[in-house]
C-alpha cells in the first residue's frame, strides 16, 4: 500500500551533473546525498540531491557512453511549497547558479510563485503557498 511515510525518488537525465549540482545545491540549497562519477563502463554517473533527512530526493543521471538529451516540456515542474513569499535573494542565487527566471505556462504558478529553468531546461517552481494535505 502507498502511504505518506514512503520515500520518493525522482530521476531524470542531465547533460551536465556539475551544472545541475551548482543549481540545486549552490542555488536552491539542497544537500548532496550521494554521488558517483567513477565512469565505470556500462554504469551511469549520478548525483542525488535533496534535503538532509528528507523523505524524497532527485537522482540526476548521465550516461557518458550513451548520453540522453533531456527533453523537458513547459509543464515538467518540480514545485517547492515554501509557505512564505519567495525570497528574491534565492531567485538571484538560482540565476547565478545557471538558472533563468521565466514566465510559467500555467498562470497559476506566476500568481503564487516564481518559475526558474534549471541548466537542463526543467522548471523549478518556488511556490509561496503552503502545502495543504
Amino acid at each position: 500500500m502507498i502511504d505518506s511515510t514512503l520515500h520518493v525518488r525522482i530521476a531524470r537525465p542531465s547533460r551536465d551533473l556539475a551544472a545541475a549540482e551548482r543549481f540545486y545545491v549552490g542555488g536552491l540549497g539542497l544537500a548532496v546525498l550521494w554521488r558517483t562519477t567513477e565512469h565505470v563502463p556500462g554504469e551511469h554517473d549520478l548525483l542525488m540531491v535533496g534535503p538532509s533527512g528528507g523523505g524524497w530526493h532527485f537522482e540526476l543521471t548521465h550516461d557518458p557512453e550513451r548520453p540522453i538529451e533531456p527533453r523537458p516540456t513547459v509543464d515538467d515542474l518540480f514545485v517547492v511549497y515554501l509557505g512564505a513569499p519567495v525570497d528574491e535573494a534565492l531567485v538571484r542565487r538560482l540565476e547565478d547558479a545557471g538558472g533563468a527566471r521565466v514566465a510559467s505556462h500555467n498562470p497559476y504558478w506566476d500568481e503564487y510563485g516564481v518559475t526558474v529553468v534549471d541548466p537542463d531546461g526543467y522548471r523549478l517552481v518556488l511556490c509561496a503557498r503552503a502545502w495543504a494535505a
